[in-house]
Order: structure tokens, then sequence, then C-alpha cells
């Protein structure tokens, strides 16, 4: 008898867990978070479209300002690899940043001759105002479920299990 996909799908997770025992996720968890994202997405993305637009910043720009908001500074090697970009390429959204003012090349204390690029405070702010939208957004969203769906999310009171 040949095996549905669902328990193929269980045997692969299994797999999985038995290749990472570190990880104690099931795919059911993970469906759920997939299906939260996709609906955070829809619910979101229009909002944050118009304040990237606002702000003349485009998703990849958004992406860049976002990891070096967390970050001290990126040498552009760093950010064309973390953005999967040509070092070229991530020269220009640099490039587009600085002029409006969001990120700032500096010199490395220990070579002068590296680079280094980080985030201004109006770069900060601009990135804490969308996150802000997007804790909006996502807060109206969640207020929109009932109990249960809020519950079967994987950070839900039920954890997603259950």
């Amino acid at each position: 008898m040949k095996p549905t996909s669902s328990e193929t799908q269980d045997k692969t997770v299994a797999h999985d867990r038995a290749q990472s025992p570190a990880s104690s996720v099931s795919r059911g968890e993970i469906d759920k978070l997939a299906d939260f994202m996709m609906l955070a997405q829809r619910s979101c993305l229009l909002d944050l479209s118009s304040d990237l637009n606002e702000g003349k910043v485009s998703y990849a720009q958004f992406f860049l300002l976002g990891y070096l908001d967390e970050q001290e500074s990126l040498t552009m090697t760093d950010i064309a690899r973390k953005m999967g970009h040509s070092t070229a390429a991530a020269t220009g959204l640099v490039d587009r940043l600085q002029k409006l003012k969001y990120v700032e090349r500096v010199h490395a204390e220990d070579d002068r001759r590296k680079i280094l690029v980080r985030i201004t405070p109006k770069g900060s702010q601009l990135i804490q105002r969308l996150r802000e939208g997007l804790v909006r957004g996502l807060s109206e969203m969640m207020a929109g479920m009932d109990e249960q769906g809020r519950d079967s999310l994987p950070f839900g009171e039920g954890g997603g299990r259950g």
C-alpha cells in the first residue's frame, strides 16, 4: 500500500528531526506559522508599501535598513552577502540610502581603507515607524481572530500544540 502524502511528510519531518535533534518543531507547527505569515503579509503589505513609498524606500532598502538597525555597522561585502546581491548592487542600495540620509559610510577604526556602513538616527526612526505600523496591523488582524484561532498560532496560549 502506497503511503499518503501526510504520512510521507511525517516521515520526512521525523527524518529531519533525527538529522537535527535540537529541532523540536513539528511540520504542523511550521505549517501554522507559514499560514500566519501569509495572512500577516496580506494584511500588512499594503500599508507597508505606502509607508515605504512615503519614505522613498524600496523593499530591498527596507530590509537593508533593518539589518543595519540590528548591527553597529556592516561592510559592503557583508551587505551584499546578507542581501544576496553583488557588491555593485549593494553599493547602489547604499548610495540611494545615503542620499536620503538614512545611512552613512565611515572608515573602520582599525583600517582606514575599510569602509563601513551604519544606519543614521533618521534611518533608525524610519525603521521604528515602519515597525510600529506592522505591530498595529498585526494587532488589528489578531483582534479579528477568535480565541481558538489565536491559540492555534505557534506562539499563542496553546503554543500551536493540540
